[in-house]
């Protein structure tokens, strides 16, 4: 494992305004992740966790502080900028799947390389190298509806890894899936981080956070260990 970090956030705060009511939900918020490691945020509900993914992930934008990834300072960015570096540097893995119904798992996941402009046939090749991966190569021409839920998450990591992202962010991605699928999708976590992906991943399971590297537990939107 390298030593450098590929993620740096310092004095993270996020406040969301309702009215005439502030709630301060991360309180300065300062950790780092080294390249190649996998990390498991962990804490009670309400303790902060997915909203300081959102922040590092670039799905949001923090009321303050600082996040640098890859040694870019991404609150510097434009929005096309972060729109950029979101589609080619990070992949994304939500509890809810987020595929599109319409859509074959192939067509799902090759979602993020016709964003890039990538050539069809070889967008094709990545694509199905990516499912297959997942042990998915019978389901390209399901869609969602036709997969179980250890399928569809299974559809949803090929498609966050199918573009090669630099970190892979996992926001409670056991969440809704039984014993059997939670344990298959770990495993594949796993197998991608020891071929050097950088995974940050939210779970509140502990049997699921022992599996990382390390965890960094939140309570009450600051850091405790």
């Amino acid at each position: 494992m390298k030593t450098n970090n590929i993620i740096e956030v310092k004095n993270l705060v996020k406040s969301f305004v309702d009215g005439k009511d502030t709630t301060t939900v991360l309180k300065g918020v300062t950790l780092s992740v080294k390249e190649g490691e996998f990390v498991a945020i962990m804490g009670r509900s309400g303790a902060g966790k997915s909203t300081c993914m959102y922040q590092l992930s670039l799905l949001d934008h923090p009321t303050s502080g600082t996040i640098l990834i890859d040694d870019e300072n991404t609150e510097k960015m434009d929005a096309a900028e972060r729109s950029f570096f979101r589609l080619y540097k990070l992949g994304y893995v939500f509890q809810d799947y987020s595929l599109i119904p319409e859509l074959s798992a192939v067509e799902n996941v090759a979602l993020p390389l016709m964003q890039q402009g990538l050539e069809k046939s070889r967008a094709m090749k990545k694509t199905e190298e990516s499912l297959d991966s997942v042990g998915l190569s019978h389901r390209y021409g399901n869609r969602p509806s036709e997969m179980s839920g250890g399928e569809q998450q299974r559809t949803a990591v090929a498609r966050a890894i199918c573009h090669s992202p630099r970190i892979l962010f996992a926001d409670e991605p056991t969440a809704n899936l039984d014993l059997e699928s939670s344990a298959r999708v770990m495993s594949i976590f796993k197998k991608l981080n020891s071929e050097g992906l950088t995974i940050v991943m939210v779970t509140h399971e502990e049997e699921y956070g022992k599996l990382a590297d390390r965890i960094i537990r939140l309570s009450d939107g600051v850091v405790t260990n």
